[in-house]
């Protein structure tokens, strides 16, 4: 998701770069997630008590995978693009919707508003759309690679890590596509209807085999 605020602008407005900030509130998102995912991998509260030290190591390892490219890798697709464009974008993370993230895992689900890319300069119609189609296209990629890679490795543990990381992409690439404001689907569509029905339908394919266990 992508959101536009009031920042104060740097110096290094256009230029494809991080602050100081910026990679304090991607460290803080995605270490916050993180634990959020790995808590709800192993099934909530009680899951967490019951696990053994590999088993939560291993959740571990998955949960971080799938923040880093599920979630990470999406808002830094905004933010690449939207520079590219010309444009002044930086992470900015939303801490209550973080701590909420980790509320929920405890009940055994993941609700969360971890953050967003917040831009600032002239931007066209186009460029807005591309912006806001960078993160759900970089999941649909992701989760294609993912799954690619669970129906070709013959460990179990791999293998059903690369099924998670992948779903998770694909149902975050989804979600994220949507045509309701302010998720990513109401600017894509707003800018083009065929690109919007091209990436929607491919997400909308793939989360929905996930979800009925057909994938």
């Amino acid at each position: 998701m992508r959101d536009h605020g009031v920042i104060n602008v740097p110096e290094n407005y256009g230029r494809i770069a991080f602050s100081r900030t910026e990679i304090r509130n991607i460290f803080i998102a995605v270490g916050a997630l993180t634990i959020a995912f790995t808590i709800t991998f192993l099934g909530g509260l009680a899951g967490l008590v019951r696990a053994d030290l590999p088993t939560a190591l291993y959740a571990l390892v998955i949960s971080f995978i799938a923040v880093l490219s599920g979630f990470m890798l999406h808002e830094l697709g905004h933010k690449f693009v939207a520079q590219r464009a010309g444009a002044w974008a930086e992470f900015r993370a939303h801490p209550s919707g973080l701590l909420m993230a980790i509320f929920f895992s405890f009940l055994g689900f993941i609700f969360a508003l971890p953050g967003a890319v917040y831009i600032q300069g002239m931007i066209s119609r186009k460029q807005n759309g591309l912006i806001s189609l960078a993160g759900p296209a970089i999941n649909l990629a992701l989760g294609v690679v993912f799954i690619a890679l669970y129906f070709v490795t013959g460990s179990e543990l791999l293998s059903t890590a690369f099924y998670i990381i992948g779903s998770v992409n694909f149902l975050l690439a989804a979600f994220n596509l949507l045509p309701i404001p302010p998720l990513d689907g109401s600017k894509v569509l707003r800018w083009s209807v065929p690109a919007y029905m091209a990436a929607f339908g491919a997400a909308l394919v793939m989360a929905a085999l996930i979800l009925t266990g057909n994938l």
